[in-house]
């Protein structure tokens, strides 16, 4: 019988940033992939620690019952397949029930996502992000040293989005950043009642919303969305106006005016935060496990790293 994840929340996730493989991928980097396969086949019975979003795709697992499976998580790693067989140990270790993955020794395995109808790609490789989100894929790059807040709210996944460039178009940051706070301001006030364009990470927000509208008794957890946005009054009504447009609910919102987002962010506690600009990520995985949205004009120029 065919296998159909029509309708499912689908995150395709490198193997560094479901498990800590940071140690290996040092040797990967110093020695060469024969010696980091000979010590990845050397610890295939020792589980890999955490990684920096295993918390959040443990909860999101927490969705499936016998009754609907509702969320599909893929291993898609540039690993090669003796090295998957340690990650698929891990997961089966961890209580992960993870079925499917794609390992391509060394290229890059974003083409695949298509095929798996991902909503989410999560990576340690940057030019990875960047080639799924020229494919329309919401993707990040993780930061594996990124600090987790997961465990403390053991029923409830909290996501967490900045707006522009990442929920939302990069076109009132290009009028922010070529004329300033006030032409930005007036902009977004001339043009309140017409929805922003939608950003690469609208497709994410969407099928979250599907997965929180269809989560019934029978399951444990509970999902919780955050907007986390510089924007401030009156620029904030075409944010959400916006989301109503499309239909979509957003349990917080956060209109912070330039206020340091990080600390908003670490009395939150939110499983994963998206941001497209690298100071506020910087800023925001002190507290939090945190994603880089490599897109928009505060990217442009910017070479994958």
């Amino acid at each position: 019988m065919t296998v159909s994840f029509d309708g499912k929340l689908v995150v395709a996730i490198s193997s560094r940033a479901l498990f800590d493989f940071e140690e290996e991928n040092l040797v990967f980097e110093r020695r060469g992939e024969r010696e980091y396969v000979a010590l990845q086949l050397s610890r295939l019975d020792v589980p890999a620690k955490n990684g920096v979003a295993f918390p959040l795709i443990k909860k999101l697992l927490a969705f499936n019952s016998p009754a609907a499976q509702r969320v599909e998580v893929v291993i898609l790693s540039k690993n090669d397949p003796v090295s998957g067989l340690r990650v698929f140990r891990s997961a089966s270790h961890a209580g992960l029930q993870l079925e499917r993955g794609v390992f391509t020794r060394g290229r890059t395995p974003y083409r695949y996502l298509d095929a798996l109808k991902a909503n989410l790609f999560l990576s340690a490789n940057e030019a990875d992000v960047m080639s799924a989100l020229e494919s329309r894929v919401p993707a990040a790059r993780v930061y594996p040293d990124s600090a987790q807040a997961a465990e403390r709210h053991a029923g409830e996944v909290r996501i967490a989005f900045d707006g522009d460039a990442v929920l939302f178009s990069d076109e009132a940051e290009r009028v922010f950043q070529a004329d300033g706070l006030a032409a930005f301001t007036r902009h977004e006030t001339e043009h309140v009642e017409r929805p922003l364009p939608p950003g690469p990470f609208k497709p994410l927000l969407e099928a979250l919303h599907r997965l929180q509208q269809a989560a019934g008794t029978d399951v444990p957890m509970r999902l919780r969305t955050a907007l986390v946005t510089a924007r401030s009054a009156p620029a904030h009504e075409r944010a959400v106006r916006t989301l109503m447009q499309w239909n979509i609910g957003i349990d917080e919102a956060m209109f912070l005016g330039g206020l340091d987002k990080s600390e908003f962010l670490r009395a939150y506690e939110p499983d994963f935060f998206f941001d497209d600009q690298r100071l506020h990520v910087e800023s925001a995985r002190r507290h939090v496990a945190t994603g880089h949205v490599p897109f928009g004009v505060s990217n442009l120029g910017r070479k994958a790293s």
